[in-house]
């Protein structure tokens, strides 16, 4: 005992001294305020360098260093992820849910401080991202860590995560309630009553380190000036399907430009690629340059002039109609400029394009009804942008509840709650209708990687199919005679027998059903040929299907017992028997957890 290490014996005096639950809500309260840290110092790195490069622009010459700054941004991000870092960076929360739902809620420890160093590069240099994404990544690593290090479980470490989650985006919104929410709609699954309170208090030390560090300063807020009139939810009601419709152009846009952009092989010439093309796209649409915030501020306050003012061919002009020429161009090309950015190296997320997104949507059509009413209709543009600003996060996300409630609070108030509902839960309905996953989900739940709200198909997920293949099954040559194949009845253990050629291809089985009638037929057993009573099974299994589509052949063949077969070649025997007995444990484990 002398030789136990401080660690250890932590353990061992928290088990007598401290009950599980008590101690999950300190790790609870631990990596809230780690990752609420981690926020802070992500935002005020990414602000530091921000002002470092742009805070003495000359307008004269600002759109020429928006070509060369992304560019920058993107190739730093490329060399130090994959030479320094040695880390693939991507979609951040999409592989947080894959770690959740195939690694054991694992998560490396390098994602604890990678994703703020690139992240912080990447939008610091002007890369049309946000910083939301990398923040809940790096939480929830921290997170999976604290679990790890403690000797949690694979459940405990997902609460944990949740929890890291929780804490960063209540910290870096200055929002308990939507960094709770955010966890329970995107992280967690499977949330229980026992998982809340964790979440809470993760949550609240977030917002607490937040507001002791930053005070007013976070990454958005907004005072609300106008009141919500119920005369306008007509108006509600469509600008929630159309920010049900930017929402879907947003996602399928995302993945089109992404699969174009990783079709080149060399990682440096893709960063250079995508870098050339983001800083073109920002020389002619200045105010899609980094997270976008500011231009978020400016249509709130009402000086939408104020988007132009570094724009190369607009900075003049003074015709509202161009002014909504301009902003619809920018609603079209900013998905184009996000996937870019990520998809040709850089580092962040779509939390801040889809809020940028809907709050230029919101703002536009306010504007537009405005003016082509003349004066018979006065909506609030500042509220319209706000809603919008809900109405596309609740699409792109596919989290309603959090769009709401972010909004809600970023605003120190709820007088907009009844159109927040409104337009959230409609423009999620039109989302959900094009495009039944969310950016994060879409990828994972199409090649089986993630299962949502289905605890049958996720204990599936957690068997191993080539650990439960059967290989003890005799092999017979389809020209061996009826006497060789019983003399492998009279060893063998099993009634069914592959017929397989010399190439190891399956031609057939026999079983055992098939022969008993002729099987102690001495004339026929010196007769007859094997491939004369072998039959075709009647599905084929590969080693690399998920379990979903295993049970599918199962149900539609009627069979309980299937050949593997991978590249043509046999590998042995599936039996449905075998997959409940495995499923069996799989769940009383799982319940245990």
């Amino acid at each position: 005992m002398k030789h136990e290490s401080p660690l250890v014996k932590f353990l061992v005096w928290r088990i007598k001294h401290v009950s599980n639950r008590n101690f999950i809500l300190i790790l609870a309260g631990v990596t809230g305020l780690i990752a609420g840290s981690a926020a802070v110092t992500l935002k005020e790195s990414v602000h530091f360098i921000q002002h470092q490069l742009t805070g003495n622009f000359n307008k004269e010459y600002e759109n020429y260093f928006y070509i060369g700054f992304p560019l920058i941004g993107i190739l730093l991000t490329v060399i130090l992820s994959r030479y320094i870092i040695k880390e693939k960076i991507g979609h951040g929360i999409t592989q947080i849910l894959y770690d959740i739902s195939k690694n054991g809620s694992i998560i490396k420890r390098s994602k604890m401080f990678s994703r703020m160093i690139t992240s912080a590069i990447t939008v610091g240099f002007g890369g049309s991202v946000g910083l939301e994404g990398p923040i809940v990544t790096t939480g929830s690593a921290i997170g999976s860590n604290v679990g790890r290090f403690v000797h949690l479980n694979a459940k405990k470490r997902t609460l944990l995560i949740g929890c890291g989650a929780a804490g960063a985006i209540s910290a870096i919104f200055n929002s308990p309630v939507a960094g709770v929410i955010f966890s329970m709609e995107v992280i967690l699954a499977d949330v229980t009553i026992g998982m809340f309170i964790p979440l809470l208090i993760a949550s609240v030390s977030g917002t607490l380190v937040s507001i002791t560090l930053l005070g007013d300063d976070v990454l958005f807020s907004f005072k609300l000036v106008d009141s919500f009139k119920a005369s306008d939810t007509p108006y509600y009601i469509l600008l929630g399907m159309i920010s049900g419709l930017v929402s879907v152009y947003f996602t399928r846009t995302t993945y089109k430009v992404e699969s174009l952009i990783k079709k080149a092989k060399n990682y440096m010439g893709r960063g250079l690629i995508g870098g050339v093309l983001l800083g073109v796209i920002i020389f002619f649409f200045p105010p899609i340059y980094g997270e976008g915030y500011n231009t978020i501020k400016s249509l709130l306050a009402g000086n939408q002039m104020n988007i132009l003012d570094t724009s190369l061919f607009f900075s003049e002009i003074s015709n509202i109609w161009m002014v909504f020429i301009f902003m619809i161009s920018v609603i079209l090309v900013k998905p184009i400029a996000s996937a870019l950015t990520i998809g040709s190296g850089g580092s962040g997320g779509i939390f801040a394009p889809s809020l940028f997104l809907g709050g230029v949507t919101g703002y536009l059509f306010a504007s537009m009804l405005n003016v082509i009413t003349w004066g018979n209709v006065n909506v609030s543009t500042s509220n319209f942008t706000l809603v919008g600003m809900c109405g596309v996060m609740s699409g792109v996300l596919h989290a309603p509840l959090t769009a709401i409630f972010l909004i809600a609070e970023i605003t120190s108030g709820y007088e907009l709650f009844v159109p927040l509902m409104l337009v959230s839960a409609i423009s999620f309905s039109t989302s959900s209708f094009f495009e039944k996953h969310s950016l994060y989900t879409k990828h994972l739940i199409e090649s089986g990687d993630l299962i949502q709200y289905d605890k049958d198909r996720q204990v599936l997920s957690l068997i191993d199919l080539n650990k439960i293949i059967e290989k003890d099954l005799l092999k017979i040559h389809p020209n061996a005679t009826l006497g060789e194949l019983v003399d492998l009845v009279r060893i063998s253990k099993r009634n069914i027998f592959p017929v397989v050629n010399e190439h190891q291809e399956l031609l057939g089985v026999v079983t055992l059903d098939d022969i008993r009638n002729i099987m102690f037929d001495a004339e026929k057993q010196r007769d007859t040929i094997v491939k004369t009573y072998m039959h075709s099974p009647p599905a084929y299994i590969s080693s690399h299907e998920n379990m979903q589509s295993v049970m599918s052949k199962f149900e539609l063949s009627g069979a309980w017992n299937l050949p593997v077969i991978d590249n043509g070649k046999y590998v042995g025997f599936l039996s449905k028997s075998r997959i409940f007995n495995t499923y069996r444990k799989k769940l009383i484990h799982h319940n245990q957890e």
